[in-house]
C-alpha cells in the first residue's frame, strides 16, 4: 500500500504527514546541559522558562526556544571557549518534552489534555483519550492549530485515517482535538460541515 501524501493544491503541505527529525526546543521541555569533565558548570535537568530560555552556573543566560538540542549545545561550547575553558564539550539531551501536550474533547471516552511524545499523531491523540465513543462522527474529526499568522483547523475524516487512504497527521504541541457528535452544539456542527472533508487548514 502507498501511504497517503499531503496535497499541495489542497494545503495539506501545512500539516505534515511525517516528524520533523531535528526537534526544536520550546518552552516547558525539561533539558540536561553536560559540560564534559565540568561538573560545577552542568545541570542534570533544568527546564527551559517560559520566555524560552534557560540559566547556566557561571555561564549565563541562552535562548533555548526555536534551536535542536545540538545547536543550543554549539551555542554553549562558543560562549564557554571564548571565556573560561579550551576546546569545551557540551552536550544538551532532551529529559521531559513538557510542551507537549494535546487537549482531546467531544465524542471521547474520556476528554482532557494529554501529554506526547514528538511524533504522536492523530490516533495517539483519539487513543489516550480511550478511544471514539459510540456516538462519534467519525467523519467530523477535527485539530486546531495555533499558527504563527493566527488560529487554524484541519478536518478529518478518521475512518479513512485509520484505513490508511487519508494522512494520519503528525502532532504539534498545544493542538486541540476534537471529534464530532450529535451533543455538539449546532453552531459547531455547523462549522464542521463547512470545513472540506479533506485536510485542509482553514484560518479563522
Amino acid at each position: 500500500m502507498i501511504d497517503p501524501q499531503p496535497v499541495a493544491a489542497d494545503g495539506q503541505d501545512m500539516f505534515p504527514a511525517r516528524e520533523n527529525p531535528n526537534y526544536v526546543l520550546r518552552p516547558a521541555d525539561v533539558i540536561s546541559v553536560t559540560v564534559f569533565r565540568e561538573p560545577e558548570l552542568s545541570l542534570e535537568q533544568i527546564p527551559i522558562n517560559p520566555d524560552g530560555n534557560i540559566s547556566l552556573p557561571g555561564s549565563g543566560t541562552f535562548k533555548a526556544d526555536g534551536k535542536s538540542a545540538r545547536e543550543l549545545a554549539k551555542e554553549i561550547e562558543t560562549y564557554l571557549a571564548g571565556k573560561i575553558l579550551v576546546n569545551p564539550s557540551v552536550a544538551v539531551n532532551v529529559i521531559q518534552f513538557g510542551s507537549h501536550t494535546v487537549a482531546v474533547e467531544g465524542a471521547v471516552k474520556n476528554s482532557g489534555v494529554y501529554p506526547f511524545k514528538p511524533g504522536a499523531r492523530l490516533t495517539s491523540a483519539i487513543a489516550l483519550a480511550g478511544g471514539t465513543d459510540r456516538v462519534a462522527k467519525l467523519r467530523d474529526v477535527a485539530i486546531f492549530r495555533q499558527l504563527p499568522d493566527g488560529m487554524a483547523v484541519a478536518k478529518f475524516d478518521y475512518a479513512q485515517v485509520r484505513a490508511g487512504t487519508m494522512i494520519d497527521p503528525v502532532l504539534a504541541p498545544g493542538d486541540r482535538v476534537v471529534v464530532g457528535t450529535s451533543g455538539l452544539s449546532q453552531l459547531w456542527q455547523d462549522f464542521l460541515k463547512a470545513v472540506p472533508a479533506f485536510a485542509l487548514f482553514t484560518r479563522f
